[in-house]
């Protein structure tokens, strides 16, 4: 038998099978399958088997057919559809530039300030700019559609771009704190706390299951 992370998402997908692909129905269709697997969830809570639950969170989903009939319809728009796409798009390329600038900045007001006459513990304090960016630029590239994959569920690629913001912190914090104490011991220490959490979280995202992005071309 199918687990029910693989039922829920083959239950969706036929509910769609003859819509025409596009991203507003890949995101509609991660909304509901999040929504099925949390009533899921809730109903095993209560006591219920895998299969009493997700016959019950079809049931509580009720009747989606309008639902299909509206994808159907916005399937045979493609200006609604290019009009959907190009928006989301060009939110992710001013992420992309906004995460940039601040990489930049950072790096080279840290690189200006160690020609300075400043305390060497003030040098990487900027650094934090890159570490903004990068968790910035992340989300802005897994939101991006591309002629090969749909964006990823804005809530999944926010969790990837914490656990990269994270891990970048900890590179931050190992530099700010070693040159703050000059203790290697220290900085190692500082490091390790928070690439742990951003790794962990990193390696959990990785490994859960996902819907395919992929379009089929």
């Amino acid at each position: 038998m199918l687990k029910n992370n693989q039922k829920v998402e083959t239950y969706i997908h036929d509910l769609f099978s003859d819509v025409g692909e596009s991203q507003q129905l890949f995101d509609l269709k991660q909304e509901l399958i999040t929504n099925m697997h949390e009533r899921i969830k809730d109903y095993k809570a209560q006591g219920m088997t895998d299969e009493e639950a997700f016959k019950e969170a079809k049931v509580s989903m009720g009747d989606l057919s309008g639902l299909v009939d509206d994808m159907r319809e916005h399937g045979r728009n493609e200006a609604s559809q290019q009009v959907y796409s190009s928006m989301n798009n060009r939110i992710s390329i001013g992420g992309i530039v906004i995460g940039s600038v601040l990489i930049l900045f950072g790096l080279l007001m840290s690189l200006s300030m160690s020609f300075m006459e400043v305390e060497a513990v003030a040098v990487p304090g900027t650094g934090i700019f890159a570490v903004i960016g990068g968790a910035i630029i992340t989300y802005s590239i897994l939101t991006r559609e591309t002629p090969k994959v749909f964006a990823m569920n804005r809530i999944r690629a926010a969790l990837y771009a914490v656990a990269v913001g994270i891990i970048l912190f900890a590179i931050f914090v190992s530099l700010t704190s070693g040159l703050a104490t000059g203790e290697v011991f220290i900085a190692i220490s500082s490091f390790t706390v928070f690439f742990v959490v951003g790794f962990g979280l990193l390696l959990g995202l990785l490994l859960t299951t996902k819907s395919s992005r992929r379009k089929n071309n």
